[in-house]
């Protein structure tokens, strides 16, 4: 088993940063991608950004020039560097890690962190 762990949100004000880690743990034997999602009340959960491990990257539109996905594979961690935040930014954000292990790739979500954008 694999366990995400999140740590990193909270309340903003608009304009503001906040900053989302997430570590994997476990049966790895490699991450070929890791993410963040995100849910707000009455929505489906999206994606806001992916990044690979040879570090390619892709941002939904709403959050790109503001969102910065970065990783550290050797502690199997992700961040989120969030800027200019906007009230429509709040929501739940999951992070997500694609997780190979004796050839099997599998799914596993950490259990979100809220993200609240307001003055």
């Amino acid at each position: 088993q694999v366990q995400l762990v999140e740590s990193g949100g909270g309340l903003v004000q608009p304009g503001g940063s906040l900053r989302l880690s997430c570590a994997a743990s476990g049966r790895i034997f490699s991450i070929p991608a890791m993410g963040w999602y995100r849910q707000a009340p009455g929505k489906q959960r999206g994606l806001v950004a992916d990044i690979t491990s040879g570090g390619s990257t892709h941002y939904a539109d709403s959050v790109k020039g503001r969102f910065t996905i970065s990783r550290d594979n050797a502690k199997n961690t992700v961040y989120l560097q969030m800027a200019d935040l906007k009230p429509e930014d709040t929501a739940v954000y999951y992070c997500n890690a694609r997780v190979l292990w004796r050839a099997v790739v599998t799914d596993y979500w950490g259990q979100g962190t809220q993200v609240a954008v307001s003055s």
